[in-house]
């Protein structure tokens, strides 16, 4: 079983996820995606983030009308902040005769070297990359010609930003059409991101 592995804070999961999670599915070899909740990037400020078992289900939502993308709760359960290359140890133990691939956004290749043991990680897996509009992106980074660096290129390209949507909540904007529609109601109904 080939798996893409899509990592992610999802708060909240939308549109351009799901899009980007399709294509991957149904245009390169992978045979499914897993979206990996993240519960606290080493990278990120966990300030304002949804508790971890809301932004699961919100996932678990948004993936019910795909059959080959389902949601994973596998860092929940590991020490936090957690690192990828831990993550990947657990996933082999796990699952030994899965073979598991990164996905990751282009602007996100330029700080892979900040990554805990990256060079292993690229050693091992391979890294599907799809493009971005916004964001660095330096031509010259050596890693763009690593063997195991794979561009999608003819994947959309999603400027959506769960940041833009929790703000446009915060200011009584109406982002429904960024997000599933299940999605939406669960965040609705629970007046999340409102302040």
């Amino acid at each position: 079983m080939k798996v893409g592995l899509y990592f992610g804070t999802f708060n909240p999961v939308h549109v351009g996820h799901m899009i980007i999670a399709n294509h991957m599915v149904q245009f390169t070899d992978l045979e499914q995606v897993w979206m990996v909740v993240t519960p606290h990037s080493p990278l990120k400020k966990k300030k304002g983030l949804l508790e971890d078992y809301h932004r699961i289900h919100m996932v678990n939502l948004a993936c019910q009308n795909y059959d080959h993308i389902q949601s994973s709760d596998i860092e929940f359960s590991l020490m936090q902040p957690n690192y990828t290359i831990n993550t990947m140890a657990h996933l082999h133990q796990r699952y030994p005769n899965y073979e598991f691939s990164l996905l990751m956004g282009e602007d996100n290749l330029d700080t892979l070297h900040k990554w805990k043991n990256y060079e292993l990680l690229l050693e091992q897996y391979k890294f599907f990359i799809y493009p971005r509009l916004f964001g660095a992106k330096n031509v010259d980074n050596p890693l763009r010609t690593h063997p195991n660096i794979k561009f999608v290129d003819n994947a959309p390209i999603m400027e959506i930003s769960s940041t833009f949507i929790r703000n446009s909540i915060k200011e009584n904007k109406n982002p429904r059409p960024l997000l599933d529609q299940r999605v939406w109601q669960y965040i609705d109904h629970n007046l999340f991101y409102k302040r």
